[in-house]
């Protein structure tokens, strides 16, 4: 028997909700599934990509000082088809990858890293 059934949501909290919104949803494709105000006044934005179930929930919290994202902290991690087709995509909008992309020897994929507002990294990873 499991003690815990799923994991439901991830939280990052931020500085500037709708920056952050729009760049999950522009940048990654996620969709924007709810907002709500909790009962101690967080600005909550949950989204998600088209094959998860988990979400991503973004908290705006301002009563809790500024966030600062040290180096190397926490990252997301998504799965694309093309490292080199999501590349020219960041391109498209201005961006590039921070880091990468690196492929693996074997031919097996690679993997690359954006980094999100706030400094958060998101890893890109591709299976071949």
């Amino acid at each position: 028997m499991s003690i815990v059934r799923r994991l439901d949501h991830t939280r990052y909290r931020v500085n500037d909700l709708e920056k952050s919104v729009r760049f999950y949803k522009e940048v990654l494709g996620l969709e924007e599934v709810r907002r709500h105000k909790s009962p101690r006044g967080s600005e909550l934005a949950f989204l998600k990509a088209s094959e998860s179930e988990e979400l991503i929930e973004l908290c705006y919290f301002p009563n809790s000082g500024s966030v600062e994202v040290q180096e190397d902290l926490t990252h997301l991690a998504f799965i694309v088809d093309s490292l080199e087709t999501f590349g020219e995509h960041l391109k498209s909008l201005g961006l590039e990858y921070s880091d990468g992309p690196t492929m693996k020897p074997d031919g097996s994929g690679g993997f690359a890293f954006v980094d999100a507002p706030e400094g958060y990294e998101v890893e890109l990873i591709q299976r071949s």
